[in-house]
């Protein structure tokens, strides 16, 4: 081929970064044929169901995306929802950095640390996140040192990313609003109240 992607300046990567998301989404709504239709609606409790979602935990997604991050269930929904966008590395980067902050051993975090660096920071990578050039460097500087911090900056970001950019339209999406309807159904036939999701 031509000249390989790290030669070219680091906002011209970002701005193709950006074209990429931007194309894989239009394409996804495309063959949809629309945005409100049954995009990954989740299953409600079925059977088929690897997650179940409890009414409590849907209505506390939308309070931060803290209350998401920390439920099990919620991170499954976030996923899904990111996938139909192509955008799920950003996801699967920050849990992989929380996984990696548990690991004791040093040998096992510098190893760990490199497979990280390989599959989500370097050019090229398989999952890359959009990150600036600045943190590319800073992140491939930490891995001298390994340690369990040597992630956060590029975490940060990815996190501040998704937070701004994914969560807002994660909550405005259909798939979403489809659960919040479901989890005010089943809150309030348990407790014979109202349930008020606007």
């Amino acid at each position: 081929m031509c000249r390989t992607l790290s030669a070219f300046p680091s906002t011209c990567l970002e701005r193709a970064k950006e074209f990429k998301t931007r194309l894989g989404i239009f394409l996804h709504k495309s063959e949809l044929g629309t945005e409100s239709g049954n995009v990954s609606k989740f299953e409600w409790g079925s059977k088929q169901s690897k997650e179940k979602f409890v009414p409590e935990d849907v209505l506390g997604w939308k309070e931060s995306f803290d209350h998401l991050l920390s439920s099990k269930s919620g991170i499954a929904a976030f996923r899904a929802f990111l996938k139909t966008e192509f955008s799920e590395e950003n996801l699967e980067f920050w849990l992989a950095c929380e996984e990696f902050k548990k690991i004791q051993s040093t040998s096992k975090l510098a190893s760990r640390a490199q497979r990280i660096f390989d599959e989500f920071i370097c050019s090229e990578a398989p999952k890359e996140v959009n990150i600036d050039h600045e943190t590319r460097e800073l992140t491939q500087k930490n891995l001298q040192g390994a340690t369990t911090t040597c992630f956060d900056e590029a975490q940060g970001k990815t996190r501040t990313l998704m937070e701004k950019d994914s969560y807002p339209r994660f909550l405005r999406s259909a798939a979403y609003r489809d659960l919040v309807e479901q989890a005010c159904v089943a809150s309030t036939s348990q407790s014979g109240g109202q349930c008020s999701h606007t």
